[in-house]
């Protein structure tokens, strides 16, 4: 359970802040929602209390985490599919958990892959998204504006390749 002014990370949206808790009538039953408002654009989003379990919301990553995410962002390639269409789904799994460190893995693989041989369309929609929901993690984490954290990130990976 979450309290207001928790900083929270959705899987599939990214990090915002817990503004307050509503009770809407959704078909006749009242439920309870958190209302979250998105750092990176700005939106404000209603999730309802009995399902951030199986939505995977949770907390904002702590120092020692991010430490272990610019080692992996850091890291050298993992092996990935060479078929584009089994990459893409194994990678959207691993976006899926909600965890963060994976989440580095796949930004970190994706990025690199991009370099060396270029990314399908997808798969290039996938890598910004991923790095879009990682960057405001570290934004609300660390207090700081996005472009910053995203050369960040850029210069980590890039170091590897050189």
């Amino acid at each position: 359970m979450f309290n207001i002014g928790d900083k929270i990370v959705h899987p599939m949206h990214g990090a915002g802040v817990i503004e307050c808790v509503e009770e809407k009538d959704f078909l006749g039953e009242k439920k309870n929602y958190y209302k979250i408002k998105m750092v990176l654009r700005g939106i404000d989003i209603s999730i309802p209390i009995d399902k951030i379990e199986k939505l995977g919301l949770r907390s904002v990553m702590d120092n020692q985490t991010k430490e272990t995410v610019k080692a992996i962002l850091g890291g050298r390639m993992g092996d990935m599919p060479e078929n584009w269409n089994q990459r893409y789904r194994a990678n959207l799994e691993l976006i899926k958990t909600g965890d963060v460190r994976e989440l580095a893995v796949v930004v970190r693989n994706l990025f690199l892959l991009d370099m060396e041989k270029g990314l399908s369309a997808g798969e290039k929609k996938m890598l910004n998204v991923a790095k879009q929901m990682m960057i405001s993690e570290i934004m609300i984490l660390e207090n700081r504006e996005a472009l910053e954290i995203e050369r960040e990130i850029d210069c980590l990976i890039k170091e590897i390749s050189e």
